[in-house]
């Protein structure tokens, strides 16, 4: 069932790490079940090797060579659920489909301990996705607020959940208004962070309740944001020494645009942007009544911060919204200026201080860590 390919080494897809080889070989035949069920089998090549750290067994799984050429040339995702004509809007399946694919076409290796955290890695980014398509916020960078019901505040502690409120249903509720019946206002950072939250609280629940009990605990007590969220609940995947394809994403991938501009950045709330990957060449728009960003509509607004940058009178740097909308408005009647935008954007960002020859995409994607009892890499520093 197996082939071993040593003169073919492939550094990307999934790779599942064995402690030995009856385990390995039973989470093998998982993922092909899954794969089967999912019609992906016939395309996806199977190799047996050894774990490239610990040296012990592991099974690499990745799309075959020339289905990736075909499907996602350059590793370019962005375009595969249209070339493979998922409805991912509709069917969890094709959801699913997309996630798994594009984490078989990955050029770095997706590393699981067992098909089970696998498993789990591709419900939380679909989780994520869903609960980011029904996510709607209030874009405030001094100002926040929550459904009072459920959230209270603390300089302190942050933003914690009311002792005996469940925390799934609150975080529902301060971001979906299909919950709540009304925008709450969010940083960008603060809203992935919600996002993301939910969908590993969701996988909590059904893998790992104690750990999901522990995570109530934890927000009861104390809210984790920013640094810290980032290094307890993910994992970053890619870096600026070995940075990602500018077009490769996997759904539910958390991921950073950086405004170059050196004015402009600035004004708070404006020095980034971040955003979750909805699949489908998505990005989040949580903030205006308009479609998803794609690539393209998301470099060409920031580089319009720079021209509607303006000093307040406490001297403060602003952006006028309203004429990053007239600029773009504008920019559709002129394609050689979108082009030279873009061709100037679509570029690694500098990883020196802000700099104009660098554009503003990252290297690297951010995506939730192991969840599953035994194997669980997250740890809750307060609970």
């Amino acid at each position: 069932m197996i082939a071993a390919h040593p003169s073919r080494p492939r550094a990307g897809g999934i790779l599942l790490l064995g402690p030995a080889p009856p385990a390995l070989a039973d989470d093998t035949r998982r993922l092909l079940a899954q794969l089967e069920q999912l019609q992906l089998r016939q395309h996806v090549e199977v190799i047996a090797g050894a774990s490239p750290q610990s040296g012990g067994r592991a099974t690499r799984f990745c799309l075959r060579a020339e289905v990736a050429e075909r499907w996602a040339p350059g590793h370019d995702t962005l375009d595969l659920a249209a070339r493979l004509q998922l409805d991912t809007a509709r069917s969890t399946d094709d959801l699913e489909r997309e996630i798994l694919l594009t984490m078989l076409l990955g050029p770095l290796a997706f590393e699981f301990p067992s098909h089970a955290e696998m498993a789990s890695s591709v419900r939380i980014r679909r989780n994520i996705v869903l609960a980011a398509r029904k996510t709607a916020l209030a874009f405030y960078t001094a100002e926040a607020d929550r459904p009072e019901d459920c959230w209270t505040y603390d300089p302190e502690r942050g933003f914690t959940v009311r002792p005996g409120e469940p925390l799934i249903a609150a975080l529902r509720k301060a971001t979906q208004p299909e919950a709540s019946g009304r925008r709450y206002a969010f940083s960008c950072y603060r809203a992935t962070e919600y996002v993301m939250l939910l969908g590993i609280a969701q996988e909590l629940e059904r893998s790992n309740p104690p750990l999901l009990v522990a995570l109530q605990r934890q927000w009861e007590r104390r809210a984790l944001t920013s640094e810290e969220f980032r290094s307890v609940f993910l994992h970053e995947h890619g870096a600026m020494a070995m940075p990602l394809p500018p077009r490769y994403y996997v759904p539910g991938d958390r991921v950073w645009f950086r405004n170059p501009d050196a004015h402009s950045r600035n004004a708070t709330g404006y020095e980034g942007s971040w955003v979750l990957y909805l699949g489908g060449g998505l990005f989040t728009n949580f903030w205006t009544d308009d479609p998803p960003y794609t690539l393209h509509s998301k470099c060409l607004e920031m580089f319009q911060w720079r021209h509607t940058a303006y000093t307040d009178a406490a001297g403060d740097v602003r952006i006028d919204e309203s004429r990053v909308t007239a600029r773009l408005q504008a920019l559709q009647a002129d394609p050689a200026q979108t082009a030279g935008i873009l061709q100037q954007m679509l570029c690694l960002r500098d990883p020196q201080l802000p700099s104009p020859l660098g554009g503003c995409l990252d290297a690297s994607r951010e995506f939730a860590r192991r969840v599953c009892p035994g194997t669980a890499d997250l740890v809750l520093p307060d609970a």
